[in-house]
């Protein structure tokens, strides 16, 4: 090892594996381009230029460790047999190895500087302290291990009775029959307006303040509670019904010296499982042993992470052979304490007097399945709630829409209105009694004392005194009017979010064949935030493209190999159409060609060059290159084979299906059995490779798996003739660090060195240009001293269970230095369909793309200009600082050459936009047009009148008044610097001040960071979408989260909001279903204002009540709740062809232009016209015949009935039967009820409905009330929409005037969302 490598060191959670297995390569795999990448620092020199490539690394809060492992039981023994010159002089050469560099460490909110030292243990609990990691000493290993957890071997009761563990019963749902009622209103009630409502009824309940019946005021209250009850109660039930049924399987437990059945819930840790194929594990368990005598095991996790390939788990060549079912056996395991990590386990076995390294390859978790494997046996080690499947079923962070927010703003407003007007009516109500004082004995209408001969003649009959009187007319005006704040809203917009998810889950438009997965609805809480979004932050690989490599390109020996054709498969016998070594069909009894199920596109070239003998350095250089695409990974291959005849010749097709955690791998393999290095076989000590139909043994001495530290990956394997090699791949900044240097090769070969480095190097930019995924392939001839230093390193490093990856990291620096440069290798991740179309639609819908991805810059920016989110015209910012103060200055000249003028705090952010629609405005007075378009939103996005002028048009002449867009692409080694300084709001004037924002290279939580750099700055909504586990933390930080049903697992999905199998469908789901569901919520919040608050009538100053407690109540629940919650579904403004076809009537949503405080204003203004008109046309119209309060109570039941409905009908823009038989249905039913209530003699109002139906007075004032009421609104809409008409508006002109195809197909659709 050179002195001036790094040595990657850091610490991490625990992540190892065993001797004598192979560990299943962590998802995300080894690519360079892989999202949880972290950057090393590093400096490398060329003879032919000086290149420095300098990156920091991000402690993400889970970080995979490298690990070294034996592969055979030969050489395991090896590796713990240290020779007693070694253990002397190991240390001393390790520490100064380690001390000869070292490694800065930062996360999103850490710089780790130079000037201060700490432990590296200290990166997650000094999250935001600037530290610096100090060199770790090799000789520094475990020395206490206080907070492991010890599981006895086949010993329950001793593992149990000591520790106390969890059994393995589940439990996932939230009551019991006896916690069910407490715990479900302490939830209910954490919702203030229910409080409010609960003080209401307990007012009621008091004798001066009975203005309702007791028990009717309590009924909306309980009603709203009880429905929410069984809504929650049914939900329960069912995860009841699943525990049940988890709990009650049967699995295989060793009791007594033989297995016998026993059920899930009674399984105990310490115990040892019979799992058979096709079985879900119960529990976490270590492997003992399998039914393959290598120990091998195969598991699918789609139940755990999502993904359908098959893993491969080893059981330690140790207890493969041990009979546990004898008492004399007996063993301990030290492993970590439970955690949610399902990458990662660290433990170490005793067994027998040996201790036995334990790692993530030995471990299946709870919910994975057996396959290809007969049965396995394994001891559990975590149990129930402490198994990592459910301490990873957490659900994700509770999430408020944007406008319930506002709601509840209006909410206040009118609570304050509300105590104003009891103020005013208490205040009256004090006036008039003291002006009346003299006279409340003779008022007719007002009694104060008992005139009664008895006991109580001359005393007060309910009158407590002005002051008492006062203060008891104001808590009765609070009860009367309490209808103004709308308790159904809550229960009407619960069910109306229902209604929308049902019709979106079933759009099946949003379906994706191809994975078979539907549009989910994970949270109802926030549908109409799907029609405001303003900011999208997208993951690429698996979001933009496909996440399914292609291997296109090879770099090898300085030489680029990109040409050629397609092909299936690869004869071990001919080379098909390079027609080199053939041979003679008919002089053969058996054909074996090899098949894999991907196509792979070969280089005639490269195919010529491999049939070649062994000779000269180029083809030496591609063997090993092929050699170590097929050895280095943890790739398992299935081979099925298909014999035939031809020619009397029997021909066997043995078709490959290469299982792997990472589809980089699996295209790498593909392609090394393209040119015919087929991996056929692969157990926990030996891989077999067929080379052109030779087969090669290799036995794995050891194997480092990809971390996010070293970025890189390596296998130690011996060949036939007893040589060594180390064969490495990884990212490129990571691999050109290690590589031997040019001046340390004499003569010529130092020249070839430098020029194939330099080649390579031109190849991989080209490559990034091209928005292909790189690797850099190395190896190197290892000598039995280097074997045996690593070995004494790795004895002691791979039993520690305390920083454990740390330690193996420094084990892996000892080889992984003064590499040979093979090549590079060049895969295509492809676009997913309809990505371009869909970020156009949504950048003149108004919404912004930001992309974050680990990839390289050059790759990001080649798959930016693929997908149309960059144009070749716009200016590119790039941010690549090393330090704070490059940082600083690279953003300050940014801003100084595009005039970027400060935006300050959000508000001004917001008010800017309000002023100049959707932009900034520069220090020159111009717009910078980054950010929008150039004119003011309510115009730039408004159609023409005349059908002949299509938005496209507008949009074209819009664009031709713009200034050239900005760009900005930034890197994680500046975010490092940025978000964890006084940065960020340089970076913010910057950003919003772009039109396109790319960032590479980023961590997990710096993407989370990013999100909030917008989120806590703006009032703007925030989108994510992503489709793995690091992007869970930037989906949760969002205002909507969106999870991509892709080739990472379901991590994603699990954490988001909403899901969905393609990024295309998220044009449809934000332009169609979030338009839809925003004006729908919108509307039902401003109509529920409107029609409680116009119940509310004139009392002169007092709270007598015309109106029965029975209408009172039925009026929010019967009455007039249904057609609100029909409209707040069906409805629908425009059809989705015209959404779709125009992505400009988006930018309604961020108008606001559905729901808004002038809307709120100018509807409650509207609503005390209506209220004064209701109450008044009665009063004038009976003010002088013979009807009493309660009949004209039952006239203005019927008539703010009539009148909330047509004034929602007035504003109904798509009639279907549900909407007519609500909306006239409910004044049915309202007659109904008036009719059934005033039949009871007990009633006051009885029998008034049957004298006022015979009148044509009462039908005339009706008639009249509500022409009276909605004329004013009727003439402001008419002049609004012919003088002033909205985009909406002009776009449903258009579509009923031109109807065209599609207006009738949209009518005739069964899906009304």
């Amino acid at each position: 090892m050179t002195s001036n490598q790094p040595l990657l060191c850091s610490k991490g959670s625990a992540d190892t594996s065993s001797n004598g297995s192979l560990p299943p390569l962590r998802r995300g795999s080894f690519s360079c381009l892989c999202h949880t990448a972290s950057h090393s620092s590093s400096h490398f020199d060329s003879s032919a230029s000086d290149f420095e490539d300098t990156h920091s690394n991000f402690a993400d809060s889970v970080v995979s460790g490298s690990r070294f492992q034996s592969a055979d039981s030969q050489y395991f023994q090896g590796i713990f047999e240290c020779p007693s010159q070694k253990m002397v002089t190991e240390p001393n050469k390790l520490l100064d190895v380690v001390n000869k560099s070292s490694l800065e460490i930062s996360g999103p909110a850490v710089y780790i500087s130079h000037e201060k030292r700490s432990s590296v243990s200290g990166i997650e609990k000094s999250i935001s302290q600037r530290t610096r990691h100090r060199s770790l000493e090799a000789n520094e290993f475990l020395s206490s291990e206080e907070n492991s957890r010890l599981i006895y071997i086949n010993d329950p009761r001793r593992t149990n009775d000591k520790y106390e563990f969890t059994g393995n019963e589940i439990r996932t749902s939230k009551y019991t029959v006896i916690t069910f009622l407490p715990k479900n209103l302490f939830i209910q009630f954490h919702r203030l307006a229910y409080l409010y409502f609960l003080a209401i009824a307990a007012l009621n309940q008091l004798p001066p303040l009975a203005v309702f019946g007791r028990t009717v005021s309590l009924f909306p209250l309980l009603f709203v509670l009880f429905v929410t009850a069984i809504k929650d109660g049914y939900e329960d039930w069912r995860r009841h019904r699943s525990d049940r049924k988890e709990n009650n399987k049967e699995a295989e437990v060793l009791q007594g010296g033989s297995f016998h059945s026993e059920k899930w819930k009674k399984i105990r840790a310490g115990e040892v499982l019979r799992i058979l194929e096709d079985h879900t594990i119960p529990c976490d368990m270590v492997l003992l042993k399998t039914s393959d005598p290598s120990g091998i095991a195969y598991v699918q996790t789609m139940n755990l992470d999502g993904e359908s390939n098959l893993k491969t788990r080893y059981a330690r060549q140790e207890t493969t052979m041990v009979d546990f079912k004898s008492d004399a056996v007996s063993g301990l395991i030290r492993c970590e304490q439970p955690n949610r990590n399902i990458y990662e386990f660290t433990a170490a076995m005793e067994l027998e007097g040996q201790k036995i390294p334990l790692g993530q390859s030995n471990i299946v978790l709870r919910g994975c399945q057996l396959k290809n494997t007969k049965w396995v046996e394994g001891v559990v080690v975590y149990a129930g709630q402490e198994t990592k499947a459910m301490l990873n079923s957490a659900i994700s962070p509770s999430k408020r829409s944007k406008l319930e927010g506002y709601m509840n703003r209006e909410t206040l407003w009118l609570s304050v209105f509300l105590f104003i007007m009891c103020a005013v009516v208490a205040i009256g109500m004090g006036l008039w009694l003291k002006n009346h004082k003299h006279e409340l004995d003779t008022v007719p209408y007002y009694r104060r004392r008992y005139f009664t001969n008895g006991a109580n003649y001359g005393k007060n009959y309910n009158y407590y005194g002005l002051p008492l009187e006062i203060f008891f007319s104001f808590l009765s005006s609070v009860i009367v009017f309490q209808i103004m704040i709308p308790i159904s809203l809550y229960i009407s917009m619960e069910l109306v979010r229902l209604g929308q998810s049902y019709f979106m889950i079933g759009d099946r438009r949003m379906y994706d064949g191809n994975s078979d997965s539907r549009f989910q609805c994970r949270s109802l809480n926030i549908n109409e935030d799907l029609g405001q979004v303003r900011y999208i932050f997208s993951d690429k690989t698996g979001t933009l493209t496909e996440n399914k490599m292609e291997f296109c390109k090879a770099s090898i020996y300085g030489k680029n190999y990109s040409g050629g054709t397609y092909v299936m498969d690869r004869s071990t016998h001919d080379t098909s159409d390079t027609h080199l070594d053939k041979i003679d069909i008919s002089e053969a009894k058996e054909i074996h060609r090899w098949k894999t199920k991907a196509e792979i596109k070969i280089d005639a070239e490269l195919v010529s060059l491999l049939q070649k003998g062994l000779v000269g350095e180029e083809r030496k250089a591609a063997h090993e290159y092929f050699l170590t695409l097929a050895a280095c990974n943890t790739v398992i291959p299935i081979i099925t084979q298909n014999a035939a005849s031809e020619n009397g010749a029997s021909v066997v097709d043995e078709v490959v299906d290469y299982q792997g955690e990472s589809p980089d791998e699996q295209a790498l393999v593909s392609a090394a059995c393209a040119y015919g290095y087929t991996l056929t076989e692969r157990t926990s000590g030996h891989l077999v490779i067929d080379i052109h139909g030779e087969r090669l043994r290799l036995d794995v001495l050891g194997l480092h798996e990809f971390d996010s530290i070293r970025k890189r990956m390596s296998v130690i394997v011996r060949f036939p003739d007893n040589s060594v090699k180390v064969l490495v791949k990884g990212a490129d900044n990571s691999i050109l660090s290690i590589l031997a240097k040019s001046s340390d090769r004499t003569g010529s070969n130092g020249v070839l060195c430098s020029g194939i480095r330099n080649a390579t190097q031109n190849h991989l930019n080209e490559y990034s240009l091209q928005g292909l995924r790189t690797l850099v392939i190395a190896a190197k001839d290892i000598t039995e001293v280097e074997l045996d230093e690593w070995q004494c390193s790795y004895a002691e490093a791979s039993t520690s269970i305390n920083d454990r990856p740390a330690k193996l990291r420094q084990t892996a620096a000892l080889i992984e230095s003064n590499l040979n440069l093979l090549g590079a290798t060049g895969i295509e991740d492809k676009l997913q369909e309809g990505v371009p179309e869909t970020i156009e639609s949504l950048r003149q819908a108004g919404i912004r793309v930001w992309v974050l991805t680990g990839d390289k810059q050059e790759t990001a920016i080649s798959i930016g200009l693929s997908c149309k989110l960059l144009t070749h015209d716009m200016h590119q910012i790039i941010i690549n600082g090393t330090s704070e103060e490059e940082c600083k200055n690279l953003l300050a000249d940014a801003k100084t050459k595009y005039r970027i003028k400060t935006a300050g705090w959000a508000k001004d952010v917001n008010r800017n936009r309000s002023i100049h629609g959707d932009h900034l405005e520069t220090h020159d007075g111009s717009v910078s047009s980054s950010i929008g378009i150039v004119e003011n939103e309510l115009q730039s996005s408004r159609f023409s009148k005349s059908t002949k002028d299509p938005p496209e048009e507008q949009s074209t002449r819009v664009a031709a008044t713009k200034k050239t867009s900005l760009a900005l692409i930034i890197d994680g080694t500046s975010l490092v610097h940025i978000l964890a300084k006084d940065l960020e709001n340089e970076l913010f004037d910057l950003a919003i001040s772009c039109e396109v924002v790319i960032c590479c290279r980023v961590a997990p939580l710096q993407k989370a960071g990013v999100v909030d750099l917008i989120k806590s700055r703006t009032n703007d909504l925030t989108l994510a979408i992503g489709d793995g586990a690091n992007d869970v933390s930037m989906i949760q930080m969002a205002d909507v989260g969106v999870g991509i049903s892709g080739q990472e697992g379901r991590q994603a999905v699990m954490a988001s909001d909403f899901a969905m199998g393609q990024f295309r469908f998220l044009k449809r789901l934000l332009l169609v279903h979030g338009h839809w569901n925003y004006q729908r919520v919108g509307y039902l919040v401003l109509y529920n204002f409107y029609r409680n608050a116009v119940y509310i009538l004139y009392t002169a100053f007092s709270t007598t009540s015309a109106l029965t407690d029975w209408s009172s109540v039925f009026y929010s629940v019967i009455y007039t709740s249904v057609p609100t919650i029909i409209v707040g579904i069906f409805d629908k403004n425009l059809s989705h062809k015209t959404l779709l076809e125009y992505p400009k009537l988006y930018r309604a949503g961020h108008r606001q232009e559905s729901y808004n405080s002038r809307l709120f204003w100018l509807t409650m203004i509207d609503t005390v016209w209506q209220s004064l008109v209701l109450f008044y046309v009665p009063f004038l119209v009976y003010r002088i015949g013979p009807i009493d309060i309660w009949s004209i109570g039952s006239l203005w039941t019927i008539a703010v009935v009539v009148l909330v409905n047509v004034h929602l009908a007035m504003d109904i823009h798509r009639w279907v039967f549900l909407t007519h038989a609500a909306t006239w249905g409910s004044i049915l039913i309202t007659f109904v009820c008036l009719v059934i209530l005033d039949s009871f003699p007990s009633f006051p109002n009885y029998w008034t409905i049957y004298h006022l139906v015979k009148s044509p007075t009462y039908w005339l004032t009706i008639l009249l009330i509500t022409i009276l009421a909605l004329l004013p609104r009727f003439l402001l809409k008419v002049l609004k929409q012919t003088f002033w008409p909205s985009d909406i508006q002009i776009a449903r002109e258009a579509e009923k005037f031109r109807k065209p195809p599609y207006y009738v197909a949209e009518s005739e659709s069964r899906q009304p969302a």
